[in-house]
């Protein structure tokens, strides 16, 4: 008679010698999920610039990044071939954009990726990014609502952000771009003592109690349009006050301790190789220790020869900057030089679906209850339409995969956040500018 496993909590730990190691999911923690929700996951994905889309039986035509048949029997071409097994879990979508984002500059689209919003007036306020929304209602239940990650870092300026997040009052959330401070962030040990650091948030929420309670007088002082740049700066207090909160409440419980001798934490824009992949291999651990359930990683922004990923590709030995390759597409030899460009972006999203893919959880895998949205505000630069989109994971969330879809100008990408956000526990009738949910891509 084989004897029966224990039951075991789905946050359990193995102490030791002042160490805490978390526990892969096991058979006998089983009995949690039929009570509390399992992990539903979303990671959104973004690279600048568009991608190679030379007409057909045209010099380069194989570099197209777009299927040349729609439906189940598409083939890849060899841009995204090495996705092909991977086929059953993700898709291929044409034809998407945001509306709003027709209206502006070829540069100013990476803003609204995730937004969808109408940027005007002399602010160019955003809106909250699907990522953020999510978090905010579904973020408790892990020691980070979300986590932002771009090569550059930081916000940078509008239209030209170096982040796809953006809080509920449209304000940038700070990108983190070094390996070795996110890695930190997830799993490093504190440096204070426990109680020094509760001692720490304690004084920190009784200043942020008195900086509130004084903000109202100050209020009532202001002018209309002083006292909306005054809210917006409470409301950055109060993003700061949550933190605090939260950061008591996980205060007890151990960071997951992960093997870090595979990282290449020390990677940056000189290693451009290392550094990507490491950055998608801190996205998975984050996911598989689940430490927070909503990223973005954004691979690059609009800021043209300043940006820091346009030099990646010449460091990498494709012979020219993202920049260049991205505006000579339709040079002789352009296409075929942004396709490779192209395959390599492609082949590390590959790496980071399959290891999703090959980690087990519950009755299927990490990739089976993570939603994953790769692709670009641009179809080729300057060109606002037509997003290159791939669509993977999600398969146990209520996702259909295996195909090539094709959408009409009146479909707005909105209708697909409108879609994964009903199968991720967040129902909602509308995003912005959607008009429904798309039918193709659902059980």
């Amino acid at each position: 008679m084989s004897r029966k496993s224990c039951h075991l909590p789905r946050r359990t730990f193995l102490n030791g010698m002042g160490a805490s190691l978390a526990l892969p999911f096991l058979e006998c923690m089983g009995a949690d999920t039929a009570t509390t929700s399992r992990p539903k996951r979303f990671c959104g994905i973004y690279f600048p610039y568009g991608v190679s889309l030379p007409k057909k039986k045209s010099e380069g035509s194989e570099w197209q990044w777009f299927p040349d048949t729609t439906g189940r029997d598409f083939q890849f071409n060899k841009s995204l071939q090495c996705l092909e097994t991977l086929r059953k879990h993700v898709s291929i979508l044409g034809g998407l954009s945001h509306p709003n984002g027709r209206k502006i500059g070829g540069h100013d689209t990476a803003d609204i990726f995730l937004t969808a919003a109408q940027l005007k007036g002399g602010q160019l306020k955003n809106s909250i990014s699907l990522d953020q929304m999510l978090a905010a209602k579904l973020g408790d239940d892990t020691r980070f609502r979300s986590l932002s990650l771009s090569v550059d870092g930081g916000v940078g300026e509008a239209t030209r952000s170096s982040t796809l997040s953006f809080t509920g009052t449209g304000q940038p959330v700070p990108a983190l771009h070094n390996p070795r401070i996110i890695y930190n962030r997830l799993f490093g040990k504190e440096d204070k003592t426990l109680l020094s650091r509760r001692q720490e948030l304690q004084n920190s929420d009784h200043m942020l109690d008195l900086v509130l309670e004084h903000s109202k007088s100050v209020r009532r002082k202001l002018g209309k349009q002083d006292q909306e740049k005054f809210d917006e700066y409470l409301q950055s207090v109060r993003q700061i006050e949550q933190r605090v909160e939260r950061s008591e409440k996980w205060l007890d419980v151990p960071k997951p301790q992960i093997d870090a001798s595979g990282l290449h934490l020390e990677a940056d824009d000189k290693t451009p190789g290392e550094l990507i992949k490491t950055m998608f291999d801190l996205m998975f651990l984050a996911i598989q220790t689940d430490s927070t359930r909503f990223l973005t990683y954004q691979m690059g922004n609009m800021n043209g020869a300043t940006s820091i990923a346009t030099k990646f590709p010449s460091l990498l030995g494709f012979g020219k900057s993202q920049h260049s390759l991205a505006h000579g597409w339709n040079k002789p030899g352009g296409s075929e030089a942004l396709g490779k460009w192209d395959r390599f972006r492609a082949e590390q999203l590959a790496y980071f679906l399959q290891r999703l893919q090959d980690t087990p959880e519950n009755e299927g895998t990490l990739l089976d209850h993570t939603m994953v949205l790769y692709g670009s505000s641009n179809s080729n630069t300057h060109n606002n339409n037509n997003y290159p989109l791939v669509l993977a994971g999600g398969d146990k969330l209520g996702l259909k995969h295996g195909g090539y879809h094709r959408f009409g100008a009146e479909i707005p990408l909105s209708n697909l956040f409108v879609t994964m956000m009903n199968r991720l526990s967040m129902p909602t009738a509308s995003f912005v500018d959607s008009t429904g949910e798309m039918s193709e891509l659902t059980v």
